[in-house]
């Protein structure tokens, strides 16, 4: 049985105009809360979590990977996430071969900072670099340099951390040459794992506004598909083989975290707006287990806590229809793909000889269903398919 933590930290120095993310800055936090004391009151979440856990009889194994995302968890004092790891160990334990990760903006590390972290147990940090190219980080309202990115690798290296870079593609004005440009870069750094995600607009941010208004134009689909296949050609060719749609990792370096998401294991997510998953027998008559998620603000979420009450703003249990949706959802974005024995075969191979046929899919070992390049460029197709055929 595998066990991840999930920490949530909301907070950045300056808001990307394209993040509709749960972050705030210092204006957006105001008056009554502050990452000051953060860390602490992530360790008394802890404590309540699992007095709550052990109420319900859930014994979690020592966790096997933690995460530290946000937000920018590197605004904190690198003292401070080490503390919270410190916690960790002491209230669930972790495994000897534990994944601890953070997310990085390259403007809020430096060579001690690293260093402490790998001293404190970190074993990898994941660095927003989303583009090499200048006018794309303006438009994205990134405030680090290319050349920040490089300085922060080599110093994870020089601490002994492994590192990986996350990539944007689709940013408005980014020519296809642009994107190579910021692919090979992230190559020529040497790391082991790749991010790259297309760009998502929400109309609620600063970038989907000023879409909304005509200063910037729509991204195109066509234009972020033809940019995802240059990446897959050029990572498959510097020998990073993509394990999940937006992720490519040499062998031996995947995100265990990340798969663990993938997998549908049990997480605890700490901090506001953290999602948790716990799929125990005890948690519902159905044996679906449970999902819940805490209270997105940062000062509501720290009232709960202060009143010693689980700063959950709510949860829900799994039902039979929603854990198929999430097996047949989870394992068609991985190189693992579906496997048909754990949605109990209410799919049969034969019916997938349209998808297979149409280059969507593949089988491997009569029981495990694999998106192809063309099936990942329009998974959610592909996974609207399979529920048709599930009758979900």
């Amino acid at each position: 049985m595998t066990y991840e933590i999930y920490i949530h930290v909301p907070f950045c120095l300056r808001r990307c105009g394209y993040c509709d993310f749960n972050t705030y800055t210092a204006t957006d936090l105001g008056a009554g809360a502050s990452r000051g004391h953060y860390a602490q009151m992530v360790i008394r979440e802890m404590a309540l979590i699992r007095q709550w856990q052990c109420d319900h009889g859930i014994e979690e194994p020592a966790a096997s990977t933690v995460f530290f995302g946000g937000g920018t968890p590197t605004v904190l004092a690198a003292a401070d996430l080490v503390a919270v790891v410190d916690a960790i160990r002491a209230i669930w334990g972790l495994t000897p071969d534990a994944e601890i990760t953070t997310e990085a903006n390259p403007d809020t590390v430096d060579e001690a900072y690293i260093a402490e972290l790998a001293d404190g147990g970190f074993t990898r940090i994941s660095f927003g670099m989303q583009s090499a190219v200048p006018h794309v980080l303006a438009t994205l309202d990134r405030t680090h340099t290319p050349s920040n990115v490089a300085a922060g690798v080599d110093a994870a290296t020089m601490a002994g951390l492994r590192s990986s870079v996350d990539l944007i593609y689709g940013a408005p004005g980014e020519s296809l040459e642009d994107w190579r440009t910021s692919v090979e870069a992230a190559l020529d750094l040497g790391v082991h794992h790749i991010s790259a995600y297309a760009l998502t607009v929400e109309p609620t941010t600063k970038m989907g506004r000023r879409i909304a208004a005509g200063t910037l134009p729509k991204p195109d689909d066509d234009d972020e598909a033809a940019k995802y296949e240059l990446a897959d050609e050029l990572f498959t060719q510097a020998g990073l083989d993509w394990y999940e749609i937006s992720n490519w990792a040499r062998p031996g370096y995947e995100s265990r975290h990340n798969l663990g998401y993938w997998r549908n294991v049990d997480w605890a997510g700490l901090g506001p707006g953290a999602h948790s998953h716990y799929r125990c027998h005890a948690m519902s008559s159905n044996g679906y287990g449970l999902r819940s998620w805490d209270i997105a603000h940062p000062r509501l979420w720290g009232v709960a806590i202060n009143e010693h009450r689980v700063p959950w703003a709510d949860s829900e249990r799994i039902t039979a229809e929603e854990n198929l949706e999430e097996l047949i959802m989870l394992g068609l974005r991985m190189r693992e793909g579906l496997d048909l024995e754990r949605i109990d075969r209410v799919i049969a191979v034969d019916r997938l000889t349209p998808m297979i046929e149409e280059g969507l899919v593949t089988v491997v070992d009569g029981r495990r269903v694999v998106p192809t390049r063309r099936g990942r460029l329009i998974n959610d197709t592909v996974i609207e398919r399979f529920f048709d055929l599930a009758g979900i």
